[in-house]
């Protein structure tokens, strides 16, 4: 019998079958409530009576009630008694919001890992790909960076949640870093590069560059140096690089775009990103893009990826680590190094 909602009324829809969905149809075994109840679905925890219609009474979306109870019984049960772990009703809607975006995340990112059987590896990366806007599912507007309060807490709930499945015994790791490379690395989503791999991935671009392929070297040069947006390189043009002197009479140049947000962003230019952008420059007009196809088109994800792969093929890396290599892990890469260098300076210090 499948679960049913508070009112005993409203069957929940089974979704299609994973590893860690039950897909037998039988529903997730029952938990006491607080109050004694018996539980048979998350929906009938106070504060979380599903939402099938407008007007309905419900209190949270149905399709984050049917994707925790089709989950596997032990899931399920340690999500269920969770959620109940708190008293305040915001904080059991926060929860389940949360773990079913995380939940829809992991079931395309690595479909075979059991929800109870993630690593700080993984929350590690739905975080990366949450601050760089390359989330598909599980947010309002797919590949719109969240904000990064948003985000921390995000990974503040989700925490929580591995916590508690580690103090009832039934987390199959810790949520601290995996030394051993996770599926996620064959799932769409592979770890991010080493500090080696950066150095060969660099010896790549140059040898683009040398084989008469500047504009796929400079965009891979400025994502490997600034993280910068598939968006924000194809609209990149000779307006948007800058000059700036130290008071030193050293000079840097600087690349403007506006983020997803509509911010305006300066980073600077990577030497050999500068070089290979001086030379794109010649005989184009200060509004044209700078980086285009062989045939003029605009640079698009699919072009940039291509260019990403042969870069690190040029540069010495294996040809199944190099296809594996997509433009979003390295950019959530390049941003985390960038938001952790701007934590240790004297501006961030002088913030608070």
């Amino acid at each position: 019998m499948h679960p049913v909602d508070a009112a005993g009324l409203t069957p929940t829809a089974v979704l299609a079958p994973s590893s860690f969905f039950t897909g037998d149809g039988r529903g997730p075994d029952a938990v006491a409530s607080p109050l004694g109840l018996r539980v048979t679905s998350v929906g009938q925890i106070a504060g979380l009576r599903p939402r099938r219609r407008p007007r309905d009474g419900g209190q949270v979306p149905g399709a984050d009630v049917d994707l925790v109870d089709v989950l596997d019984p032990l899931t399920w049960r340690t999500v269920a008694a969770w959620l109940q772990d708190s008293p305040s009703t915001a904080t059991r809607q926060t929860r389940l919001r949360v773990l079913a975006s995380f939940l829809r995340w992991l079931r395309l990112a690595d479909p075979a890992l059991e929800p109870l059987a993630v690593t700080g590896e993984h929350l590690d990366f739905y975080r990366d790909a949450a601050v760089t806007g390359t989330l598909t599912v599980g947010v309002r507007t797919p590949g719109r960076p969240l904000a990064h309060a948003t985000v921390a807490r995000r990974r503040a709930v989700l925490s929580s949640f591995y916590a508690f499945a580690r103090r009832r015994g039934v987390a199959r790791h810790t949520p601290a870093a995996d030394p051993q490379p996770s599926r996620l690395s064959r799932a769409g989503g592979p770890r991010a590069l080493t500090r080696e791999e950066r150095r060969l991935l660099r010896r790549g671009i140059a040898r683009l560059a040398f084989d008469g392929r500047p504009a796929e070297a400079a965009a891979v040069a400025l994502l490997d140096g600034t993280g910068a947006s598939v968006g924000a390189l194809a609209g990149l043009t000779a307006r948007d690089i800058r000059t700036m002197a130290e008071a030193d009479g050293t000079e840097h140049a600087i690349i403007t775009f506006h983020d997803t947000r509509g911010d305006v962003v300066a980073l600077p230019v990577p030497l050999l990103a500068r070089q290979l952008l001086r030379s794109l420059s010649r005989g184009r007009s200060a509004g044209e893009p700078l980086i285009t196809r062989d045939d003029g088109r605009p640079a698009d994800r699919e072009w940039l990826g291509g260019a990403l792969t042969d870069a690190a093929l040029a540069g010495g890396i294996p040809e199944q680590r190099a296809k594996l290599l997509h433009p979003y892990m390295l950019r959530a890469t390049t941003v985390a190094e960038l938001l952790e260098e701007w934590s240790r300076s004297p501006e961030a210090s002088a913030r608070g």
